[in-house]
């Protein structure tokens, strides 16, 4: 058996206490690098312009470090306007993302 199915078995299974621990996934949809002066500026309905555009991915972060990427998606249905991420790509825990 190799380390993923051994984790992947460790974190399916039930007994395992720590399967049932909350954890905080940040979404990153972009930065922005204001100046001071700009910053201080801002008032409602400001604009402040981001590095990334819509299309491109979301980075998930549990602390800091980055675990996957995806692209930000509408819930439909009940949930109908609430956001959702797809994932589309998982970073390798040991290595990171590439």
């Amino acid at each position: 058996m190799d380390d993923a199915e051994d984790l992947n078995m460790k974190a399916t299974d039930t007994s395992n206490p720590f399967v049932s621990v909350p954890v905080e996934v940040v979404v990153s949809v972009g930065k922005a690098r204001p100046l001071v002066r700009d910053l201080v500026g801002l008032s409602e309905n400001s604009i402040l312009s981001l590095d990334k555009r819509v299309e491109d991915p979301v980075d998930l972060y549990v602390g800091d470090r980055l675990v996957a990427r995806g692209q930000l998606e509408e819930m439909e249905g009940d949930q109908a306007g609430q956001l959702a991420v797809r994932l589309t790509e998982i970073a390798d825990l040991q290595n990171g993302l590439g």
